[in-house]
């Protein structure tokens, strides 16, 4: 089931390589460039050489589908690739041009860029020589309903005037970041669907000012999540994707193939921590046994074998519907992933750390960060609960098709 073509054989194999010959010994290599720099934000040396070396073998936008643009896999073929590179998933997506925000912004770029945006942005986003950012959220409304947004988008002549605040615009203290795609209200009396739209805003535009980072349970990424304030932003009506009112459509050609990459990566994290559990496990000793000799150690190895195979048949299964019926009717599957790839390798890594002792909440080990990224991929893309609502009422409406409708 799910059996990997020869040209994703081939890719896997040689990101196994990459990984083993320069990612997991390039981890101590950043972490000591990060500490000497004393800047959170700081874009290490590093970074660039395993991104030339990845160019080089062959391993640069992998995701991306559109063969004018990449290599062409499809959901299915990219799957396994996401889940190898969420064993470092600070280093090896980035290294590859993998990396969220980036990957979801040059998808909408290439599905509704115009040319112009196309030259200036998605090519350089291509090469790695810039990063962007997707601001969405904001702090003044409950943004897991995407149509409280109150960002304002107010035609003027041939430009657009934004005003509103945004937050957890991820990305935006990137070094390199030089462009947001940005959803605000357009028309606020339209139908509650179409209200919404995406324009294309350069970082350094007037009005645009990234006031904070955004910890992540006390951790500063490298990348930052900003709170952004925009007061009377001024950008052409050439910024505009697609049209006014097809903010939705775009967020919902984002954000699928988006899920597939964070369930993957977290199928990842999962089993690295799996291995650091095991290992640890069979080194320390306890009461005159080595700790993976007791019966609930053996029982939390057993489970996250277990669960962790589960979650990522779910996600390949969600790849595969996606790939051959299309996002709409695979929109039960890409939910339930989303909810269930966080919450196992929340259980996978809770393990490891309890396994580990002390080391397992210091930064020694990379379970504690691990922990702190996926309980907040709980709320990213869409909190657990709103994906909960949608399988619900599609298991509803199986049984009455009108169920709900009339409201």
């Amino acid at each position: 089931m799910f059996e990997l073509t020869d040209r994703a054989k081939e890719y896997q194999e040689k990101l196994l390589a990459f990984m083993d010959e320069r990612i997991y010994p390039a981890e101590s290599v950043y972490e000591a460039q990060m500490a000497e720099s004393g800047d959170p934000h700081f874009h290490p040396p590093i970074l660039e050489e395993l991104k030339a070396d990845a160019k080089k073998r062959g391993l640069w936008n992998l995701f991306h589908p559109h063969p004018e643009w990449g290599p062409g896999l499809t959901n299915l073929e990219y799957a396994p690739l996401a889940e190898i590179m969420g064993r470092s998933a600070h280093l090896a997506p980035e290294a590859t041009n993998c990396n969220a925000p980036d990957t979801g912004n040059m998808e909408v770029l290439t599905l509704f860029g115009t040319d112009e945006h196309k030259e200036k942005w998605l090519k350089p986003l291509l090469d790695g020589e810039i990063a962007s950012a997707f601001a969405m959220t904001e702090p003044a409304v409950a943004s897991s309903d995407a149509t409280n947004i109150q960002l304002r988008m107010e035609r003027d002549g041939d430009d657009y005037v934004l005003n509103g605040r945004k937050w957890w615009t991820s990305n935006a203290l990137h070094k390199n970041c030089k462009v947001l795609i940005v959803m605000g209200k357009t028309e606020p009396e339209a139908a509650t669907h179409r209200q919404q739209s995406m324009m294309v805003v350069p970082i350094d535009t007037p009005g645009v000012t990234v006031l904070r980072n955004l910890p992540v349970f006390g951790y500063k990424d490298r990348e930052g999540h900003a709170e952004v304030l925009f007061e009377n932003v001024r950008v052409p009506v050439t910024s505009l994707l697609a049209g006014e009112g097809d903010g939705f459509m775009i967020s919902q050609a984002r954000l699928g193939p988006g899920r597939i990459h964070h369930c993957m990566r977290a199928v990842g994290m999962a089993e690295r921590a799996l291995d650091l559990m095991i290992d640890r496990a069979q080194a320390r000793t306890t009461f005159g046994e080595p700790v993976a000799n007791r019966a609930n150690v053996q029982d939390w190895i057993a489970e996250s074998r277990i669960e962790i195979d589960m979650v990522r048949l779910l996600t390949l299964k969600a790849a595969y519907l996606m790939d051959t019926v299309g996002n709409r009717h695979a929109r039960t599957e890409i939910a339930a992933i989303k909810v269930a790839a966080p919450e196992v390798a929340l259980k996978v890594v809770d393990r490891a750390i309890q396994v580990h002792g002390g080391g397992g909440v210091c930064d020694d080990f990379p379970l504690a960060s691990m922990y702190a990224h996926l309980r907040t991929l709980r709320l990213a893309d869409g909190p657990d609960e709103v994906h909960k609502r949608t399988i619900a009422m599609r298991e509803l409406r199986r049984r009455e098709p009108q169920w709900g409708r009339t409201r």
